[in-house]
């Protein structure tokens, strides 16, 4: 059974840092692209950052180019985010997912979720 589960989230003051951990199980974890979403309150899930592990390729949404960073232990099938200079509209649940393709930043190719961590970024 695959498995994504994220950790990492929590309340911090606007400037401030966190790293978030997506712990995969139940596929080949070299074979995957990961991904970090996240949905805000009232808006459409948003794509953030996807990292393919074949080829160590990624991809940011621009709003976070320069501030967040994904990255992976593949000994231990984890992607982590880290979130740096965290501004109050960072604010959502972020997710992470898997597909077996190409980073992407659309969320419908991705096959597989977690339940997502709560991000605030407070002013």
């Amino acid at each position: 059974e695959v498995q994504l589960v994220e950790s990492g989230g929590g309340l911090v003051q606007a400037g401030g840092s966190l790293r978030l951990s997506c712990a995969a199980s139940g596929f080949t974890f070299d074979d995957y692209t990961i991904a970090w979403f996240r949905q805000a309150p009232g808006k459409e899930r948003e794509f953030v950052a996807a990292l393919t592990r074949n080829s160590g390729g990624t991809i940011y949404a621009d709003s976070v180019k320069g501030r967040f960073t994904i990255s992976d232990d593949s000994a231990k099938s984890t992607v982590y985010l880290q979130m740096n200079d965290l501004k109050p509209e960072d604010t959502a649940v972020y997710f992470c997912a898997a597909n077996q393709a190409s980073a992407t930043p659309y969320a419908d190719w991705y096959a597989f979720w977690g339940q997502g961590t709560q991000v605030t970024v407070s002013a």
